[in-house]
């Protein structure tokens, strides 16, 4: 229900981690380690035994990685995690602002007389070391691949996961897996795809699993050949509910074969160098196979939803808003009594989510800020972090559930008690940077760091900025963040209809608040306007519907553009909500939606 510091995770027991791991290094020679947050399918979640930044740093976040040397142990991490990571790990730990400190400069700074510095070639990608070892060419320092060196010393590591996987039914995704294997043999004409990615293999396959927490995907490898078969490597314990669903066109296989399988390939062999690690790779060039670099065939049909699973995630999010609105309307009630805490606070959400019937799990541990906490932009509670509930300060509540039809995710700040003027003007500007993205047209063939200033614009105004991505795509009853698309300043990717993503500009002052209003949102072709020229172009559709803060609404910084798209939002969401609810709920929401 909320996070607590395990042992694995706990930053008192870093220092006497980190001198182990120093210690195991000098006796292989080692001038330094590469220690990512990755796994072995180069996912941003992973399982806890995948932990190996935590269980070192005792840093929990979801991006980010160790360089450890002899007398330095630098824990890079972004804009997202510069807060919380300082309050994560011991001071022999030191934090590096990443990406604008780059890892090459990094490691050339402290090793200046050249070294070798160790990496698993299992959780970092072709890509990845290319490029690393093409930006450390003539400092000296060698790059060598080796055994993981945090596992020899993790000695209470736990099992993997071993929970069984389960087909996604044709009625929430819209093509069988024989329709997308034929689809993407069809432009193979020879050869094979080495697909490492789970949530690739999950949407290829129509299959979920549970090997990582809150992301229902199979942690498997997969081979897909030009005749449309596919060899999924996979414990057959985890696969006897599948079999009949995948049928004679998929051999399951034992996943310690997959190496050798490798190694029979004829033909070209096709990995994505972007999300393939760097040990398989190495597996394909010792046998000499004819290795062929391109993008995971999956990523793009994925991340484009069929017209079921869009139906299925607007289904999804009335549900889903109806529960977030049984929630606010409770914590508008009880929080000015003053006994509420944050871990109250998670706790009733995900019991409001729990009571539809319907509620896989939460689809990421959910962020509940109150005052100062708000400006940790990823913070999670934990027992030791805990604080009240308390009038006067912001409350900032970033959650989401996984229902068998979507995957949702919101965020919602509210005030209890009264506003300042300055909790107001900061919330007005970043809900203009919503809506300025929500009601867009844009042309065909933008990307998201084409839409990302419009977010920003209002806050650039006053001086402001926020240091996160204004949003990323989100999968279907899949994983919350999935790419490749995005609305970001690095975010390349042509927007395509289809796309599922979040809209969620925010500000941040630190020790002070945090404020961000997000709704997912679905980009679809947006039809021909009067007077226009016939240009194609995309638009927006709001997925989800649950009331914003209307005492946080300076409604003199509005345009009547936006009050005007305020009250449509909000009428919407009576007429799609309402229905659903009942009582004091629907009373609520009733008030929380009237015109403005």
């Amino acid at each position: 229900m909320f996070q607590t510091f395990t042992a694995s995770s706990d930053p008192a027991s870093g220092p006497d981690r980190l001198a182990s791991l120093r210690t195991r290094l000098a006796e292989q020679d080692l001038d330094g380690v590469l220690v990512p947050r990755t796994d072995r399918w180069q996912g941003e979640y992973v399982a806890a035994c995948d932990e190996r930044l935590a269980w070192l740093t005792g840093f929990t976040g979801s991006a980010g990685f160790a360089a450890v040397l002899a007398d330095v142990a630098g824990v890079f991490i972004d804009g997202r995690y510069r807060l919380q990571v300082r309050d994560q790990t011991a001071d022999v730990f030191t934090p590096v602002n990443w990406p604008e400190t780059k890892l090459s400069d990094w490691l050339i700074k402290h090793l200046p007389n050249g070294g070798t510095v160790a990496y698993d070639p299992w959780l970092h990608t072709v890509s990845t070391i290319e490029d690393l070892t093409g930006t450390l060419a003539d400092s000296g320092i060698d790059l060598r691949a080796t055994a993981n060196q945090i596992d020899p010393i993790w000695t209470d590591r736990p099992a993997r996961p071993g929970a069984p996987y389960f087909a996604q039914q044709l009625e929430f995704t819209g093509a069988s897996h024989a329709q997308k294997r034929a689809r993407l043999s069809a432009d193979m004409n020879r050869g094979h795809w080495v697909i490492t990615l789970p949530d690739s293999i999950a949407w290829l396959l129509n299959i979920r699993g549970a090997d990582i927490p809150r992301n229902p995907v199979p942690q498997a490898y997969a081979i897909l050949h030009c005749d449309g078969t596919v060899d999924l490597f996979a414990p057959a314990e985890k696969c006897a509910d599948i079999a009949t669903h995948l049928g004679e066109d998929v051999t399951i296989q034992d996943p310690d074969s997959f190496e050798v399988a490798l190694t029979t390939l004829d033909g070209p062999v096709r990995i994505d160098p972007d999300v393939c690690p760097d040990a398989i790779a190495a597996i394909l060039a010792d046998a000499e196979c004819d290795v062929v670099h391109g993008t995971d065939p999956c990523i793009m049909p994925k991340a484009c939803k069929t017209p079921t699973e869009i139906a299925g995630s607007r289904t999804a999010h009335r549900r889903d808003g109806a529960a977030m609105v049984r929630f606010l309307a409770w914590l508008d009630q009880t929080a000015p009594h003053g006994h509420l805490t944050e871990i109250d606070v998670v706790q009733q959400l995900e019991s409001f989510r729990r009571e539809t019937g319907a509620l896989r799990d939460i689809s990421f541990e959910t962020i509940c800020g109150a005052g100062s906490h708000g400006a940790i932009v990823h913070y999670r509670v934990t027992e030791d972090t805990n604080r009240p509930v308390q009038s006067g300060e912001l409350l900032l509540v970033d959650s989401g559930g996984q229902y068998v039809d979507g995957t949702t995710d919101i965020t919602r700040t509210v005030i209890i008690g009264e506003p300042t003027s300055e909790h107001r003007d900061r919330y007005t500007r970043v809900l203009q940077g919503m809506i300025a993205v929500s009601k867009l047209r844009f042309p065909v063939g933008l990307s998201g760091q084409h839409l990302d200033a419009l977010a920003r614009a209002p806050l650039w105004a006053a001086g402001l900025d926020f240091d996160h991505g204004t949003g990323h795509g989100v999968g279907s009853y899949l994983s919350v963040h999935e790419g490749p698309q995005g609305i970001s300043r690095r975010s390349k990717v042509t927007l395509k209809s289809g796309m599922i993503l979040s809209n969620e500009p925010g500000y941040y002052r630190e020790g002070a608040y945090g404020i961000r209003i997000e709704n997912l949102i679905v980009c679809h072709d947006a039809g021909p306007l009067d007077g226009g020229d016939d240009r194609p172009m995309l638009t927006f559709e709001t997925l989800t519907h649950v009331p914003l803060a209307r005492r946080l609404i300076d409604t003199s910084l509005l345009s009547q553009t936006e009050l005007d798209w305020i009250n449509d939002y909000h009428a919407d969401t009576l007429r799609i909500i309402g229905p659903l609810l009942e009582g004091a709920a629907r009373d609520w929401l009733d008030i929380a939606c009237h015109p403005l």
